[in-house]
């Protein structure tokens, strides 16, 4: 549902990760231009995931949204005080993902193309 919202969508490219592995393996080929992570994966937790990102010089600056399901204040606080951009809870508006996106794009002025990154 993540990448049916973004594919598709003028300049970007989706790249999906089927786990937290997956998603650091893939972002060590190629740098995106904004990640979308989900806390609940299969092998590693998201925050995990996002401390490893914040942790490396290389990807500090990539804008990251986390996107699931937990709807507690102390997951979004975590999340928030690990290094998220924006913290949005399932289920989502495909509208309101894209905007966000869109925005933390812009504020990256990274250039296209634009590659996200999903995990």
């Amino acid at each position: 549902m993540v990448a049916a919202s973004l594919r598709g969508l003028s300049g970007l490219k989706v790249d999906e990760a089927a786990s937290g592995l997956e998603a650091i393996e893939s972002i060590a080929l190629g740098s995106p231009s904004l990640m979308i992570l989900d806390l609940n994966m299969p092998d590693m937790h998201g925050l995990e995931v996002l401390d490893f990102v914040r942790k490396h010089q290389m990807y500090r600056a990539t804008p990251i949204i986390v996107l699931t399901t937990r709807d507690d204040d102390s997951s979004r606080e975590a999340a928030i005080s690990a290094g998220a951009n924006v913290y949005m809870t399932k289920p989502f508006s495909p509208k309101e993902l894209q905007n966000q996106a869109y925005q933390l794009l812009d504020a990256s002025d990274r250039g296209a193309p634009q590659e996200i990154s999903i995990a």
